[in-house]
């Protein structure tokens, strides 16, 4: 790429650390904070954080920054290192103004910056970019560190990422990841809650969740399509409707608003339905009101119930936010006997007792206060409100509301407190919306969430793709078969309506649901659009880990299959690797996601489109691998549309080559089964 023009940003990050101590950066009040975290180190463990924080920085400035450090650690439960958060504005820049050697480089430095925007990011001054804990980094001298190796980077060196750590740069070849992420990889029998707790306190692991650790974030529009495709998806299931009209007057309730769950809200609107959120933190809710992603917001519940009656009569697709605790919400519900079509719920319940989940009855800094300072108390808390959280859905579902499960953890952690959430046969009496809607009408064909970044920052190129892909799922959708046809019209709906739903926040960038065929003449379309000028600058494509192979987790993605291998992460751990072998410019690995540390294994990846002939090698390679893994090993497990989508991309692609089993008839099965067992 060529040389940029020396700026003092570009300055700051060829250096890394600063030269001395910085005096304490800016701090804008108007900025999210990350709730305290419990320290449950003991003497000899806070000691070693603190030495564990110390090696980052010259030992000439330890006596100043110890004393700070240990301050961090003690009132907060992290050292985030805040003296060292750079002054510059964070923000995903155009290409040509980060000083790197290559674009791949310059690429990710992109990539990093947008997640940890303020306006995109849920805590950026604690790195968190969404779900409360989801980090890019653990403190602000990995980030200068790693940036500073992205400036230096070669295209024969890859930089080695250890859970927010830059290992550093290591010699490899042009075909090689340019980064290794790896995020929260520890030794299974040390991958409770409590050991992420304690080993995110010393300094050495991270929860990256999905597109947080993998630089893959693009603000709530990610979640937003695909709220809006499983709402709609619901309505044809569980409601029997056909079109966006049919879905307008239906109510749709649930809680959150925070980095993914601030989707909802506009999600449901864009289904058609009228949408009532619940979301506790005044700042969250204030930010997503501000950046239209909900359209009402409201204090009180007699106002919200009005307005819910309103639009219901009226047909009107709106979201009303209540501003206040969820379980208020739900059991007015019950109370006034207001009944409602479609429930859920986006609290970030992979962590119900750092922040994730609030007690009713108490104000949000209340809360903050009881988990820092009595954390079983707060625990109990929490559990007693659940308890009361699924007695109210109960009630509403016994009134005919059809509920799911977001992947959130909700009834997995409901079960823990002991509320009433289990069927006869010991399942969960509700769906994950893995199970009943996203698996086995998008995943098992294919269908998953394809995102890209315009790295030009320029809005005219993001409309430039956005026609290209219209183009694109047209076409395909002109000669779908009937399995998937719906699935293309959906997104071909969705992304003529992108500009207009203005869905962009931080980075130029889009995300729709596609397949394998689809996501390679997407890309394809790209790199050449790249190549002869149409579009300014490169386009990073990517994935959310939420996708056909890329995540391992019984609760969420891998919810449909059933033939016992959802515990299993082999599908997850060869994404990765097999992405790595087939071109992608950075792959990652993680260890906790939507629902929890030690509950699912994801990965990601991301490509630079750059023009080459060399990146349309890349694409082709990659993504027939990235998607056809999941299809095959969903194929393995039975299912149907898996079964049909891998058979057609065999069909496509002689290399390509499955192993497909053998349905064994049910009545032999059993039959079987008692002559043995005696059963």
């Amino acid at each position: 790429m060529a040389t940029p023009i020396p700026t003092d940003f570009q300055a700051q990050i060829r250096r890394g650390l600063p030269d001395a101590p910085p005096p304490p950066p800016p701090v804008d009040p108007a900025v999210s904070r990350a709730p305290r975290r419990p320290l449950p180190l003991d003497a000899a463990g806070r000691r070693l954080a603190l030495r564990n924080a110390l090696r980052y920085v010259p030992a000439a400035w330890h006596r100043e920054l110890a004393p700070e450090f240990a301050r961090e650690l003690a009132e907060l439960g992290r050292i985030y290192m805040h003296r060292l958060r750079p002054a510059y504005e964070m923000r995903a820049r155009p290409l040509d103004e980060y000083p790197a050697r290559t674009a791949q480089a310059a690429a990710i430095m992109h990539m990093i910056q947008n997640n940890l925007d303020p306006a995109v990011a849920q805590h950026p001054y604690e790195l968190i970019t969404y779900g409360g804990n989801g980090t890019v980094f653990q403190n602000w001298a990995q980030y200068l560190l790693t940036m500073k190796y992205l400036s230096e980077m070669s295209g024969d060196q890859t930089l080695v990422m250890y859970s927010g750590h830059p290992l550093g740069l290591f010699p490899s070849h042009a075909d090689a990841p340019r980064v290794i992420v790896t995020n929260g990889m520890v030794i299974p029998n040390h991958s409770s809650p409590d050991d992420y707790t304690r080993l995110a306190a010393l300094g050495v692991t991270s929860y990256g969740q999905m597109t947080a650790g993998s630089y893959m974030y693009i603000g709530p529009q990610g979640i937003v399509h695909g709220t809006a495709i499983t709402v709609m998806n619901a309505g044809r299931l569980y409601l029997g409707c056909q079109s966006e009209e049919e879905l307008r007057g239906k109510v749709f309730v649930t809680a959150g608003l925070g980095g993914m769950s601030g989707a909802q809200a506009k999600a449901a609107v864009i289904a058609g339905a009228v949408c009532v959120v619940a979301e506790v933190n005044p700042e969250a809710a204030r930010k997503r009101h501000a950046q239209g992603w909900v359209d009402e917001l409201y204090e009180d519940l007699d106002t919200v119930l009005r307005r819910m009656a309103e639009a219901r009569a009226a047909r009107q697709p709106v979201s009303i936010a209540y501003l206040g605790n969820v379980v208020d919400l739900w059991e007015r519900l019950v109370r006034d006997g207001v009944d409602v079509e479609l429930g859920s719920d986006q609290t970030s319940l992979h962590i119900p007792f750092t922040g994730g989940y609030y007690p009713a009855g108490l104000t949000l800094a209340e809360s903050n206060r009881l988990q820092a300072d009595d954390p079983p108390a707060f625990k109990a808390a929490v559990q007693a409100t659940l308890r009361r959280h699924v007695a109210a859905v109960n009630a509403l579902a016994g009134r005919g509301m059809k509920f799911w499960d977001y992947g959130n953890a909700f009834l997995l952690e409901a079960g823990r407190a002991g509320a009433d959430v289990m069927a006869a046969d010991g399942s969960f009496r509700y769906p994950s919306y893995v199970e009943d809607i996203m698996g086995p009408m998008c995943f098992d064909y294919g269908f998953g969430p394809f995102r890209w970044v315009c790295t030009s920052a320029d809005p005219r190129d993001l409309a430039a793709t956005d026609a290209l892909a219209a183009e694109v799922i047209a076409d395909l959708a002109a000669t779908a078969p009937p399995q998937t046809r719906q699935q293309y019209l959906d997104n071909l709906r969705w992304i003529r309506q992108a500009g207009d739903n203005r869905l962009v926040v931080g980075s130029q960038a889009r995300i729709l649901y596609s397949d394998d065929q689809g996501r390679r003449r997407l890309a394809a379309a790209f790199n050449a659009a790249v190549r002869d000028g149409r579009l300014s600058a490169p386009v990073v494509i990517g994935r959310d880990h939420h996708d056909v192979s890329g995540t391992d987790s019984p609760y969420r993605e891998t919810a449909n299959i059933r033939d016992g291998s959802q515990w299993c992460a082999d599908m997850a751990v060869q994404n990765f690797a097999g992405d790595a072998c087939r071109g992608a410019t950075w792959v990652s690995l993680h260890n906790g996601g939507g629902v929890g540390w030690g509950e699912v294994i994801n990965g990601g990846f991301g490509l630079v489109l750059d023009g080459t002939a060399d990146a349309d090698r890349r694409l082709d390679l990659m993504l027939n691998w990235d998607v056809n893994n999941g299809i095959a090993r969903r194929a393995w497990a039975r299912n149907a549309g898996a079964e049909f989508a891998i058979r057609a991309a065999m069909d496509r692609d002689p290399l390509l080559r499955v192993t497909v089993g053998e349905h064994a008839d049910d009545e032999l099965i059993e039959r079987t089964a008692s002559d043995i067992f005696h059963d």
